[in-house]
């Protein structure tokens, strides 16, 4: 019964996330808790430089009051970024607030099961963008899912060149020998620590949010 009220709302919320509206439903927020494979992303307009080679698992955590916690790691242009982010609630089902509410995040479930479609809106290093990434529960590529995910990217007319990352982290860890890790906190505060290749980054507990870190979080070269 769970499962059929998820897709009815899946499908809705997709639907009115292509005509850009957002009804109230409920939100079983358990459903969002745990593991996530990052599968498809994509944005309007394109953020240079912020294309993963690879991904861990996203980590999604329940806080008090009903905020969530996102944890996950990207190795970009060689380097690993680790990022922890405070998704914060709001009034509106599926919809949460990042970085002091400079961007909103919708998790939105797909007719898929176990996969969820997360669209973000805001600002990032001073202009206006909109990012989408398709989540599911295992790394395994699903067509359906990813049709979908394309659907509704071009309803929103992201851009259409789909950014598929390898999944590196079945065991959670980010393989860039000689990288460096950044830990991204939502009010402001980043800080940088060595990483030994194969270090494990992320907690094997029990992720989707839109984790791409501002430009002034991180500490220059």
């Amino acid at each position: 019964m769970m499962r059929a009220l998820l897709l009815a709302i899946g499908l809705g919320l997709v639907a009115a996330l292509q005509a850009q509206e957002f009804p109230a439903v409920g939100q079983p927020l358990q459903d969002l808790l745990g593991r996530w494979y990052l599968k498809a992303m994509t944005s309007d307009p394109e953020i240079p430089g912020k294309k993963p080679e690879s991904v861990t698992p996203l980590i999604l955590k329940a806080l008090e009051g009903g905020d969530l916690e996102a944890q996950i790691t990207f190795l970009i242009d060689g380097q690993c970024q680790d990022v922890t982010l405070v998704l914060k609630k709001t009034n509106q089902p599926f919809t949460f607030t990042a970085y002091d509410g400079k961007r909103v995040v919708y998790i939105l479930p797909s007719k898929v099961k176990d996969h969820y479609i997360l669209y973000c809106e805001g600002e990032l290093d001073g202009q206006e963008v909109r990012m989408a990434k398709l989540v599911g529960r295992d790394p395994e590529n699903n067509p359906e899912a990813l049709e979908e995910f394309k659907e509704v990217a071009r309803a929103k007319g992201l851009n259409p060149d789909i950014v598929r990352p390898q999944q590196s982290g079945r065991k959670d860890t980010c393989a860039c020998p000689g990288g460096t890790t950044r830990t991204l906190h939502p009010a402001g505060r980043g800080r940088s620590s060595s990483l030994r290749p194969g270090r494990p980054l992320l907690p094997p507990q029990p992720p989707s949010p839109l984790l791409v870190p501002h430009k002034e979080l991180q500490h220059p070269q």
